[in-house]
């Protein structure tokens, strides 16, 4: 529990920053557009948040889903392709396509011994493939605008029905991973297997369970954010992978396994919102922009090494 709080504070430490830089940007760019950078912040976050958090939870337990871009695009473009005659039944085909994938994945890796990452990176491929299947190799339309308005209407002045389900995701995942023995568990998991199925853990289940629920997120992340654009495309989403492992292990995650929480995950992806920002504000390029988040994610990295609070402590 002591780890958690630290890493949360760590995290949270950084998001204090940011914050401040991106509300020095905002002073000199102005007020009147605050609040549109504020919902702008949150719509990424809504995009970013529930990969993070469902990839996030498979680092706890020492694997790596690579998969959670293409199941996102994947269940965006199901979604679309059977919401256009009925949202409902779109929505519910994107999502559980997500969860079976997700819980397939899971069963490879457990009941036969396989790698994550090869199982994963051969899912990605598989739904990138699917997804071109689906939609023809074309962009699907889903010809609702009455529902894209409705999905990214503003909600408390600063929130969207999308925003408001990742915080909702996030929160529901944080409560559920501190007070109950589920959050115990799943970092036993990945600290060690043996000495966790040795202290009566079910690791399969375990495994199986994080990678059931990492489809799921990314697939929901993907329905609402093809439902919000009204347009679904077999390589529009893909790129989702390298914010979400940036989001994860900026808030503290390790890939090493056994540390992090959902609340870190949701942390270090505020962290990128706000950086994205307030670069935008500041006017920077998009190519010092990569320069400046690959910088600050390094620094994380070393900032969580081992050695390197060695070296401080010395």
């Amino acid at each position: 529990m002591r780890n958690w709080f630290s890493e949360e504070r760590s995290a949270g430490g950084i998001l204090i920053v940011v914050a401040c830089i991106l509300a020095l940007a905002l002073a000199i760019q102005g007020t009147a557009s605050s609040q549109f950078v504020l919902f702008s912040i949150l719509q990424y976050f809504a995009t970013i948040a529930p990969v993070a958090l469902g990839l996030g939870l498979t680092m706890i337990a020492r694997e790596f889903d690579l998969s959670v871009g293409g199941v996102m695009s994947l269940a965006g473009c199901i979604a679309v392709t059977i919401g256009a005659g009925d949202p409902v039944a779109g929505a519910i085909a994107g999502i559980v396509a997500g969860l079976v994938i997700g819980l397939l994945q899971g069963l490879a890796i457990t009941g036969l011994g396989l790698s994550s990452i090869s199982v994963s990176l051969g899912t990605l491929m598989t739904t990138a493939g699917l997804a071109y299947i689906v939609t023809g190799n074309l962009t699907v339309s889903l010809g609702r605008p009455d529902l894209s308005a409705a999905i990214n209407e503003p909600l408390l002045v600063i929130f969207s029905w999308r925003s408001l389900f990742a915080v909702a995701c996030v929160a529901t995942a944080g409560l559920i991973f501190r007070w109950t023995r589920i959050g115990v568990d799943l970092v036993a998991t990945g600290s060690d297997r043996a000495a966790a199925r040795t202290a009566g853990v079910e690791t399969g289940l375990m495994v199986a369970a994080v990678f059931t629920l990492s489809g799921g997120l990314a697939a929901a992340s993907g329905v609402l954010l093809s439902y919000g654009l009204s347009v679904a495309s077999p390589s529009g989403l893909t790129d989702v992978l390298v914010p979400a492992i940036s989001a994860a292990i900026t808030g503290g995650v390790s890939l090493a396994g056994g540390r992090g929480s959902p609340l870190g995950v949701a942390f270090g992806t505020l962290i990128l919102c706000l950086l994205n920002a307030g670069l935008n504000a500041l006017g920077v390029s998009p190519t010092a922009q990569q320069v400046i988040l690959s910088a600050v994610l390094f620094a994380v990295a070393i900032s969580s090494a081992p050695r390197f609070h060695r070296l401080l402590r010395g």
